[in-house]
C-alpha cells in the first residue's frame, strides 16, 4: 500500500485538475489479477484505438537512472540494488520489499507520487486529443482504492481460480504451491468483482474475450455521460466564432 502522507498531495491535486476534464471525458479503470489475462484484454483495447495509459509501464519509466525517484531508491536502498548499467534490480530490489512491509511502504512513497504525476500528463495529452474516454490500466486499482473514485466505470478482467492457478503455473513453470502462494499475496478476484462496475470474463477462449471488449468498447462509446457537458462546450465554441466572425466582419468593414 502507498504512503498516505507521501500519497496525499498529489491525490489532492486530482480533483481540481480531473473534474473540469471529465466534462468532456472520463476515466475508466482496468485492473485483473495474476495470469488474469488482463494482457490479452488491453490487446484488444489498443486494436479499437482507445487510449490506454499503463501503470506498469510509467513505474518503470520514473526510475530510470538520474531521476528523482532513483536517486531518492538509491539513497535509501543502497548501490546494491543497482544493475551494472546504473539501472535499478527489479528482482533485488523486489526481494527487499516483499520481506519487509516498512521498505514496501517507503518504496510506494517514494514511487507512486512520481507515477501519479506522470499518469496525469498522459490524461491531459489524450483530453487535448478529444478522446472520448481513457483506460487506466493500474494492476493495484482495488487494492490500494485510491484511484477509484477518479474513475465513472471500474472493469476487472476476471477469470475462474482453477483456470487461473492453472495459467499461471503453465506460463511461469511453478508447481501448484508456489503458484498458490502467489496468488494468495493478491486480493481475491471474487473480491475484486464486487467492486468492478464491469467484469470481463477471461474464464474461456480469446474469441469470447475478445467479443465481450467489443461490447464493453460499444457501451462505453454510446454513453450518454456528460453529453449535456459537451453539448454545452459544442455550443460555447459555436458562439465564440460567431462572436470573432462579426467582430472580424466590422473591423474589415
Amino acid at each position: 500500500m502507498c504512503s498516505a502522507w507521501r500519497e496525499r498531495p498529489v491525490l489532492a491535486c486530482f480533483p481540481a485538475l480531473l473534474f473540469p476534464l471529465q466534462s468532456t471525458m472520463f476515466l475508466v479503470g482496468l485492473s485483473g489479477g495474476i495470469a488474469s489475462g488482463k494482457s490479452t484484454v488491453v490487446a484488444v483495447l489498443r486494436e479499437l484505438g482507445c487510449a490506454v495509459i499503463d501503470a506498469d509501464v510509467i513505474a518503470r519509466q520514473v526510475v530510470q537512472p538520474h531521476s528523482k525517484a532513483h536517486q531518492q531508491i538509491l539513497q535509501h536502498f543502497g548501490p546494491e540494488i543497482l544493475l551494472e548499467n546504473g539501472e535499478i534490480n527489479r528482482e533485488a530490489l523486489g526481494s527487499i520489499v516483499f520481506s519487509q512491509p516498512e521498505k514496501r511502504r517507503l518504496l510506494n512513497s517514494i514511487t507512486h507520487p512520481e507515477i501519479l504525476k506522470e499518469m496525469l500528463k498522459q490524461v491531459l495529452k489524450y483530453f487535448v486529443l478529444g478522446y472520448r474516454y481513457v483506460i487506466l490500466d493500474i494492476p493495484l486499482l482495488f487494492e490500494t482504492r485510491g484511484l477509484t473514485r477518479f474513475m465513472k466505470y471500474t472493469v476487472l478482467v476476471y477469470c475462474d481460480p482453477p483456470t487461473q492457478l492453472a495459467r499461471l503455473m503453465k506460463r511461469s513453470g511453478l508447481g501448484a504451491a508456489e503458484a498458490e502462494a502467489r496468488i494468495s499475496c493478491q486480493l481475491p478476484l471474487e473480491e475484486k468483482r464486487r467492486w468492478a462496475t464491469h467484469v470481463i470474463d477471461n474464464s474461456g477462449d480469446w474469441e469470447g474475450t475478445r467479443r465481450q471488449v467489443l461490447q464493453l468498447h460499444t457501451r462505453l462509446e454510446d454513453s450518454l455521460d456528460f453529453l449535456w457537458a459537451r453539448l454545452a462546450v459544442g455550443a460555447a465554441a459555436a458562439g465564440l466564432g460567431g462572436l470573432l466572425f462579426l467582430l472580424i466582419r466590422h473591423f474589415i468593414s
